[in-house]
């Protein structure tokens, strides 16, 4: 089966690029396709009768060799004798892309399992935050917390401080110490296995003050809008402005988006902010949900995206009309805010709005990533196998896609801001959440690169510029929810 993502990449903890992808089978029934991408059978490789090591590297080679985007930088051959994992014979076929910057390790093998949960319903098994640390990787900072995780249920939410690990009271261990002696994957270990019933203390400072909290990693669903913060109406020097904050792209963002923009629409709002800061794409179908939700004032025959594959599969290209929706409305100016972790299907909604807003819309934070490249998924099911592979391009109705290097060049107007986590999302103090609000009701601004914005400290003393921690093979909630464990 092949199913078309978007999905995004981010700065792991050793300044090397990683990404991926998902949608996959357990036995049970799989979740409805994504979107209109085709759903062809595997190209058949003779002679595979069982996952073995070699098995696996010949069919996944096979498939690049049918799909992949950038065929010509495929090597004629390569022995995969000398590669231990599946993964590292995908990685070194791709290397020349990649040496390109057009696919940062956008292309893996997965679980077919793994994404399948994810996607459908965002399950995941951990502790249910967000992590960052700061520019001298010797601190480790909750940027958001899920609702229904085991942490949040802990009280350990944004803004807080991770200042020491453990299992026990008596081994812990300050983060500036075990980063000191042993770099982030020092303190990714700390962490322990994403396994159901791994116990940590961990001791916090926040607002509250400093104290012990043991917590137990448990199965949590991601909440892809959030039910604290993820839509409101913010009243903003006489403007009612809606705010949405979007934080994966999945199945169960269907109904969440579609009940905030019901909200605006009934509100009469056409102001909006839409948050995607630490968004690293997903589902393409969403991507298009969300770019009709907010595309009211078009007509059937305007474009919102291009889906264009390489020449020979030019059979599977598809064009996204705006299909409004009962909750559809139609924006007269929208604040995008992103970050270097807004790739993928985030840059294809913002790109998506360029050639219609204009001016009208602007990108508030600093610059997205980079992905204007999807991927297929290609199952092996019976090595619960899925291969991710970049198969296909974006653009906006313009033709315009090439943004390899972040979005903030192809915006017509951006604002440069901070992530301040020493108030809540959604906040209007909140140093983004505020800019974007002033955007909208007509204030200025400094462009996104046209001047480095000092560090600041905020509240907690952590200068705002800050990196997510990722591990340098990530799982799938982990590649959509950079910073996740």
């Amino acid at each position: 089966m092949m199913r078309g993502l978007l999905t995004g990449t981010w700065m792991v903890a050793t300044a090397a690029m990683l990404t991926a992808c998902g949608g996959g089978g357990d036995g049970s029934s799989p979740p409805p396709a994504p979107s209109a991408t085709p759903t062809p059978s595997p190209v058949p490789v003779p002679g595979l009768t069982a996952c073995t090591l070699r098995s696996r590297q010949d069919w996944a080679a096979a498939q690049l060799r049918e799909w992949y985007l950038f065929p010509e930088t495929l090597p004629a051959s390569l022995d995969p004798s000398p590669y231990s994992t599946a993964d590292a014979y995908v990685d070194a076929l791709t290397a020349t892309a990649r040496g390109q910057g057009r696919d940062r390790y956008f292309t893996y093998l997965t679980s077919i399992a793994e994404e399948n949960a994810y996607y459908s319903s965002g399950s995941d098994v951990g502790l249910g935050v967000r992590f960052a640390t700061d520019p001298a990787q010797r601190r480790l900072f909750v940027l958001e917390a899920f609702e229904g995780s085991p942490a949040l249920n802990a009280g350990i939410d944004r803004g807080a401080e991770v200042l020491a690990i453990g299992t026990t009271t008596a081994n812990l261990r300050t983060v500036s110490a075990i980063a000191t002696a042993e770099g982030l994957a020092g303190v990714e270990a700390a962490l322990g296995p994403d396994t159901d019933g791994t116990v940590l203390v961990l001791r916090i400072a926040d607002a509250g003050g400093t104290r012990n909290v043991t917590v137990t990693k448990r199965a949590f669903e991601l909440t892809p809008v959030s039910s604290r913060y993820g839509s409101r109406i913010i009243d903003y020097s006489g403007h009612r402005i809606g705010y949405v904050n979007l934080r994966t792209f999945i199945s169960t963002a269907d109904p969440a988006l579609r009940n905030a923009f019901a909200q605006f629409r009934a509100q009469g709002v056409t102001e909006i902010v839409v948050d995607l800061r630490y968004n690293g794409g997903g589902l393409v179908s969403i991507a298009e949900l969300l770019g009709d939700l907010m595309g009211g004032g078009r007509t059937p025959s305007d474009v919102f995206s291009y889906m264009t594959y390489r020449p020979e599969k030019s059979a599977q290209n598809r064009t996204h009309y705006f299909a409004s929706q009962p909750q559809s409305i139609a924006p007269t100016r929208v604040a995008f805010i992103g970050t270097g972790s807004t790739a993928s299907a985030s840059e294809l909604v913002i790109n998506g709005f360029i050639p219609y807003l204009g001016d009208r819309a602007v990108l508030v934070g600093g610059n997205t990533y980079g992905k204007p490249v999807g991927q297929i998924a290609i199952d092996r099911a019976e090595c619960d196998d899925r291969l991710r592979v970049i198969a296909f391009k974006t653009e906006n109705s313009a033709r315009a896609g090439d943004y390899y290097n972040g979005i903030a060049s192809s915006v017509r107007v951006s604002c440069r801001s901070e992530d301040d986590i020493g108030y809540p999302l959604g906040d209007a103090r909140e140093a983004m959440t505020r800019q974007a609000l002033d955007f909208i009701v007509g204030g200025g601004c400094t462009p996104i690169g046209s001047a480095t914005a000092a560090l600041r400290s905020d509240r907690v003393g952590v200068a705002a510029e800050r990196a997510l921690l990722m591990p340098d093979r990530p799982r799938t909630a982990q590649r959509e929810v950079p910073g996740l464990f």
